[in-house]
């Protein structure tokens, strides 16, 4: 059960640094972001405006 959290979260990040490539913003800190914040940094990054 623990392996699938791990996975899920991880692929979150993933997901939300491509969000944040496509507002024209640094994927990789939003990947880091996200691996702490989860969905939270999901939230935020939905409604933060396009650079």
């Amino acid at each position: 059960m623990e392996n699938e959290f791990f996975v899920g979260w991880g692929t979150l990040a993933l997901i939300n640094a491509g969000l944040a490539q496509g507002k024209n913003r640094t994927g990789l800190n939003w990947f880091i972001l996200s691996l702490l914040l989860g969905p939270v940094a999901t939230l935020i990054l939905l409604f933060v405006e396009k650079r």
